[in-house]
Formats: structure tokens, sequence, C-alpha cells
């Protein structure tokens, strides 16, 4: 139709923003991990305190998710990215003075800032993608911009390497207090450099965003009434979803949080540190090639029955890893981030599924579940200190398997009875 066809063309510019969100805050991310041994060797922390580092990223998620739900009720999603991506900008501007004045307190607010960014920008981004296209190919147009998110943790490793973790000669001990201050400045300008570039590209995004405004007038950008924050929550398909978010990115989360000290154990490959980090790329990798094949699958196959087929893969494969020693321990195990692939995108796609107005709040639900990754790891982090890592693996298993069921469910119409005998 002619409507139909003149809305194509801004739609599309708005899928390729929407798609680079991805990817930039995936970027933005990972280059988290590779501020732990930054921070730790900058001011001598021990590994509980430059944790906090994680604690803090992860704690937006708890504070942020649901005013976030709110805020885009009301503005709208594409105004809602450009507030994200201002917050965002706004938490890499403050690693400046964090690093200047070399308050450790000072980074882990601007981590703070930067999660907060990042979440606002989650709760509209996954939605504003969904909606940009026929509702039957929500998962495959999520699963694919996830896909791009995957490639942002491929290759932010990479770009954290050669900035932030670029070696200064630290002090030798004993020395002066003039030369431990250089050598913090040091490493605090490394820390800068490529923080100030993310806050530069998220300001040119933002621009962007508010140019291309006018393509919401061919779709619904917000809900035509606001709703209550939880009120989604009696819609089963949402509430066993934000549950199913909660373990999904948990177990990915411990997987990847022993990976490198598993890899490291005699019984596996007994592998040196620097080598077992190169070899974790295999695991975001081949999340990355997942996502991207998953997206084509999901055209042909429902979205319920491949998540529940990744799931069931993911729970053998850390289980086989975890009753094994050697190579086919390591293998196993990095290969379950193939099958975490399509897991995320599709559970959030599979959630939001058919709540029209209360789609907003049900994001922010979602993304309010995303702190499963500061609550699994704990756990799984108990069961390797009394039974060991391979044991551990168990814990992740667990809750692939929960996921299973869930996109299992969802090929029924038992989680919409509820929704369906309210319906007016």
């Amino acid at each position: 139709m002619p409507e139909h066809a003149s809305s194509a063309p801004p739609r599309r510019a708005l899928v390729a923003l929407v798609v680079t969100l991805f990817f930039i805050w995936g970027f933005a991310t990972v280059l988290v991990d590779t501020l732990v041994p930054k921070l730790k060797a900058s001011f001598s922390l021990s590994y509980a305190e430059v944790m906090l580092t994680q604690f803090s990223f992860f704690l937006a998620y708890l504070v942020v998710s649901l005013p976030a739900g709110a805020l885009i009720a009301r503005i709208g999603y594409i105004e809602g990215a450009i507030v994200g991506l201002v917050l965002m900008a706004a938490g890499c501007v403050l690693f400046a003075p964090a690093a200047a004045f070399g308050v450790y307190g000072g980074f882990l607010l601007a981590l703070f800032v930067m999660a907060a960014g990042i979440t606002i920008l989650q709760v509209a981004a996954n939605p504003l993608i969904a909606i940009l296209g026929s509702r039957e190919s929500s998962p495959s147009r999520l699963t694919l911009a996830q896909a791009f998110n995957s490639f942002g943790t491929f290759v932010g490793p990479f770009v954290g390497a050669a900035f932030i973790l670029a070696a200064n000669e630290p002090p030798a001990p004993g020395a002066a207090q003039a030369a431990m201050e250089a050598y913090r400045h040091a490493e605090a300008q490394a820390v800068q450099t490529p923080f100030l570039g993310i806050a530069a590209v998220l300001i040119v995004l933002a621009a962007s965003f508010w140019f291309s405004r006018r393509a919401a007038a061919s779709f619904p950008d917000k809900p035509e009434r606001l709703q209550a924050a939880l009120a989604p929550l009696k819609k089963p398909r949402l509430a066993l979803g934000a549950v199913s978010i909660f373990l999904y990115v948990g177990a990915e989360v411990s997987i990847g949080s022993l990976l490198i000290n598993y890899l490291m154990q005699s019984s596996t490959l007994g592998v040196d540190a620097a080598t077992g980090s190169r070899l974790i790329s295999l695991y975001w990798g081949g999340a990355m090639i997942g996502r991207f094949i998953g997206s084509a699958v999901m055209r042909r196959i429902a979205a319920g029955s491949v998540l529940a087929a990744c799931a069931c893969g993911a729970a053998l494969l850390a289980g086989i890893s975890g009753v094994s020693v050697g190579m086919v321990a390591a293998v196993t195990v990095l290969a379950v981030g193939l099958c975490n692939s399509i897991m995320f995108p599709t559970i959030f796609a599979l959630a939001i599924e058919n709540l029209g107005d209360e789609t907003p709040q049900g994001s922010g639900i979602l993304c309010l579940a995303i702190v499963g990754g500061a609550v699994v790891p704990v756990v799984t982090g108990f069961v390797a200190d009394a039974f060991g890592l391979a044991t551990s693996l168990f814990v992740p298993a667990l809750c692939y398997l929960w996921i299973a069921a869930y996109g299992l469910l969802t090929r029924s119409t038992i989680l919409d009875r509820k929704t369906l005998a309210e319906a007016p």
C-alpha cells in the first residue's frame, strides 16, 4: 500500500540506528571487564573491593529499570533512546574527572551513570526493534540486533587491551611517592581516552535519533494510555519471561566469570591467564555467530522451539564439561556461548508479545530482571568454593533447563489464557 511504502525508508533508517545502539552498548559494557585489572593495580585494591565495579554496574538495572519504563511510556521509545544515550555519554565523561583526581569512588559513580543510560537504552531499544516490522518476525529481528551487540562484546576486549590495558611500567617497590603518582596519572590517562571517544559517538547517535523523530509517525511510538509499573506482571508470559531473563543473565555471567580460572586448571587445559583470556573470544564469538544464524532460523521455525533447543543444548554442554577433563571439558564449556546466542533476545521478544500499551512497563520489568547477573554468580561461587569449579557448572545448567521449559510453554496457549480471560 502507498502509505506503508512511504514509511519504509524512514523505518529502515531507524532500524539501522537501533542496531547501532545494540553494538555501542555491547562495546561499552565489555570494556568494564578490562577496567578490573587496571583499577586493581592503580588503587591497590583487594578482589572484593575491585568487584564493586560489577556491583555498581548491575545496581543500575535494579534502580533504573522500572522508572525507565515509566519514562518511556510518557515520552516514547525514540525520545527515551535519546535520554539513554545522553545519560550514557555523561557516565563516560565522568571517567575523566575520576581518573584526573584518582578517586576510586568516582569510577564507581561513572559506571553507575553509564549503566543507567544503558538500562534506559535497553528498555527502549528492545521493544522498539520488535515493533519496527511484523509481530511474527520480531524474535528474528531482535536476535539480529543482538548479534551486533555480541559483535560489540567481541571487538571491545581488543580495544580495551590496546588502550586501557596498555602496559605502563609500574614503579619498583618502595619507590618515591612522586613516582607512584606519575604511574597512577599514566594509568588514568589510559582509562580516559576510550571512554571519552565513546561519549563523542554517543552524542552523534543522540543527534541522529533527534533528527529521525519523524519516523515515529509511521508506528506506535508510545502507548495510548499509561499503566502501573508492575501491572504487566499479571501476565504469566511476562512474569515467567522475567524469571527466565534473571536466570539466563545469571548463567551467562557465572560461566563468563569462572571461565579463565576453569581453563587454567590442570584438569582442563592448564593454560596461563593470558591464553585463557584469548580463548574467551571463542565464547563471545560463538554467541555472535549464533545470533546471525538464529535470526535466519527463526524465520522458519517457531521462536519458542528454537529457544528450548538452544537451552537444552547449553544445559547438556555445561553438564558434560562438569563431568569431563581436558580438551572435552574446555570445548564443551566454550560451546555454551553458541547456545547462549539467541536466548536473551528471544526470551525478551516472547515475553513482551501482545502487551500492547503495557510494553514499556514490561520492558522495564525484563531489564530489572538482568540483576540476575549479580545474584546467580554468587550462588555459583559458593558451589565452586564448596565442591570445585567443575561442579559449579551445574548451577547454570539448571538455569538453562528452566529456560527450555519456558520456550516450550510459549508454544502452547497456556501462558495466554489468563490474559484472554481478562480481555473485555
